[in-house]
């Protein structure tokens, strides 16, 4: 791929590394590259970080054509930098488009247009413990016009933050809500698809349980409101006797880099995991009964995350006395000591960037 380059002429300061937060500061290049109905993907190029200009007609601000996807590229102590498991984020990006009737964009472009940006842009790379550079490659509807129709044009972008923990509790239990009123996502609609509607539809849930003193929101499916899908920013797994369940990937349940990696680690432990309809009923029961010994949201950002107490229908459950769970801990561990290098990387998942 031909990508052509402007530098900056003025180079940000990089900030602290001990107080980076999440999706606070932004690297000084981004990447962006256009697609027009019978050309095809063209005029790749690196530019200064820096505001885009649209037109008022642009068909995303009216009809939401948009994708996006999150990954994160680490610094090993030996100074290698990896991204983890990128191919599976540009296969995910491909289905998400499809869905929406978006252009699509090759694997193989989707990983080189990350490790280009990534090596000009390698001293944001962090190098402090629990911090990496998260990378935001997103796509949108570009063509001007006021009519629903799939557009013409598209343009794909990347832009980059280093971050350290996304909750500010850290790798410590979090608090969630079950929600019950509103629903996030159903068969046949874009539950699969990593899409910014699907995001702007669970605010109004989210600002509901923080109001509450909750730090995320557990969503129930659609239709019968009965069944455990997935948390707002990650999917959840439940410890039940000596077993590990979790929603199955149908059409309304994101499939997760993060959740497909602790499946494996989970297998390759020989620890048995259930993929299937978990009831919220029979979840507080499990919890009621101390069956439910652990539970954990996983995603790209806050890798796991232990959860310590499920509130429903006005009735409060505390999980392992909210303490982080000892299988909770070792998949955190195991996981992001891979991610950083530390752990044997034994599922070749670490796709390391040629600097």
């Amino acid at each position: 791929m031909d990508i052509k380059f402007e530098k900056a002429t003025q180079l940000k300061q990089k900030p602290d590394q001990n107080s980076l937060g999440f999706g606070k500061y932004f690297t000084d290049h981004m990447f962006l590259m256009d697609y027009t109905k019978g050309i095809g993907w063209h005029d790749a190029r690196i530019v200064p970080y820096g505001p885009l200009q649209i037109d008022p007609a642009t068909m995303v601000l009216h009809y939401a054509q948009e994708t996006f996807e999150g990954l994160k590229a680490y610094r090993h102590k030996n100074g290698k930098i990896t991204l983890f498991r990128p191919e599976m984020n540009a296969r995910r990006m491909i289905k998400s488009n499809e869905r929406l009737c978006m252009a699509t964009l090759d694997e193989n472009i989707f990983i080189e247009a990350i490790e280009e940006l990534v090596k000009i842009e390698q001293d944001w790379v962090p190098s402090l413990k629990e911090t990496s550079l998260y990378i935001r490659p997103f796509m949108f509807a570009t063509e001007t016009s006021v009519g629903v129709h799939a557009a013409k044009s598209y343009q794909f972008i990347i832009i980059m933050t280093p971050v350290g923990a996304y909750y500010p509790e850290g790798v410590n239990p979090v608090k969630i809500w079950v929600e019950d009123e509103y629903v996030r996502a159903v068969k046949g609609g874009t539950g699969f698809a990593k899409c910014g509607g699907n995001y702007a539809a669970s605010i109004a849930a989210q600002e509901k349980a923080q109001s509450q003193g909750y730090t995320q929101v557990l969503w129930l499916d659609g239709v019968e409101r009965k069944y455990v899908e997935e948390v707002g920013t990650m999917n959840a797994m439940f410890v039940i006797d000596d077993k590990v369940v979790t929603a199955p990937i149908d059409g309304s349940v994101l499939p997760g880099v993060t959740r497909d990696s602790i499946i494996t680690l989970l297998k390759d432990w020989n620890i048995e995991v259930e993929e299937r309809k978990l009831s919220i009923d029979e979840l507080m029961d499990a919890a009621k009964t101390g069956r439910l010994k652990e539970a954990f949201g996983t995603g790209t950002a806050a890798v796991i995350s232990p959860i310590g107490q499920l509130y429903y229908k006005g009735e409060e459950v505390q999980i392992n006395d909210f303490k982080t769970g000892i299988l909770t801990q070792k998949l955190y561990d195991t996981l992001t000591g891979i991610q950083w290098g530390d752990v044997e990387d034994k599922f070749a998942w670490n796709h390391e960037v040629k600097l």
